[in-house]
């Protein structure tokens, strides 16, 4: 789908927890082709502190309401201001933006790792890849087990693994600490993980050392969302690249995380 600047409407605003709500967007124009991974940049109107846009994922599309869904969760001024968006508002939104996870060619066995918020493209790159008859492990992350969000859903689409820092749900630790990364790793084709850095680049290490394909969905600072502001650069094998046009996905073989 080609990237347009639209205004959609909120259709539903359901809370999850104290501090993440879903938001479901309907548009006007007809939705098509969008992949797991791309994002959606939305104006903050109701603040007079915040002027950049905010990015992300797309979560979920649904087709037959011709609506995306996005994960917010409210840390700051402008996502607060966001995650209590009313039914029936509009909010500016510039969508499908940069380049999202690929596919595996053949029927493989995958892994999707997601820490805290970093969850919300691991949705929809679920669905479809059980659409294509993947075999699918998930492994979610986060500081509590409050924090652990849409578990339910993820168990459409493969078998849910979790860790929680404080041990109050699942194992205890990070994700990197979880049993699926002792000697199972190596059984896996390929690994997506989203989440905060340091543990996208321990999960990329360890498929690293493990011979095993991995691609990350890097975030940064991205105004315009189309390469212009130059605030998202990021240095990869290939020179500086931006993260809204080049990513925001990449093989870990472009970054230099190895180095």
């Amino acid at each position: 789908m080609k990237k347009s600047v639209q205004n959609l409407t909120v259709i539903s605003n359901q809370r999850l927890n104290r501090d993440h709500a879903l938001l479901e967007l309907k548009s006007e124009v007809l939705l098509e082709g969008i992949l797991p991974g791309q994002f959606a940049n939305i104006l903050v109107d109701k603040s007079q502190n915040v002027f950049l846009r905010r990015p992300f994922s797309i979560f979920q599309v649904d087709y037959k309401c011709n609506s995306i869904f996005v994960l917010i969760k409210g840390i700051g001024e402008g996502t607060k201001s966001l995650s209590k968006s009313l039914v029936g508002e509009t909010l500016s939104v510039i969508f499908p933006l940069g380049r999202g996870y690929t596919f595996p060619e053949k029927k493989s066995k995958v892994l999707l790792v997601g820490g805290g918020v970093g969850i919300a493209p691991l949705m929809l790159l679920a669905t479809m890849l059980k659409q294509n008859s993947h075999q699918i492990e998930i492994l979610l992350g986060a500081r509590t087990g409050e924090d652990l969000v849409e578990l339910e859903k993820f168990a459409r689409y493969g078998t849910v693994h979790t860790t929680t820092e404080d041990g109050s749900f699942g194992s205890k630790g990070f994700v990197t600490d979880h049993a699926l990364f002792g000697d199972e790793l190596k059984s896996f084709d390929k690994i997506y993980t989203c989440g905060p850095e340091p543990m996208m680049k321990a999960v990329a290490r360890l498929a690293y050392l493990n011979e095993v394909d991995c691609e990350v969905s890097l975030e940064n600072t991205m105004a315009c969302g189309y390469g212009v502001c130059l605030c998202c650069v990021t240095e990869t094998t290939g020179g500086h690249r931006c993260v809204c046009t080049d990513g925001p996905v990449f093989d870990i073989k472009q970054l230099k995380w190895q180095n």
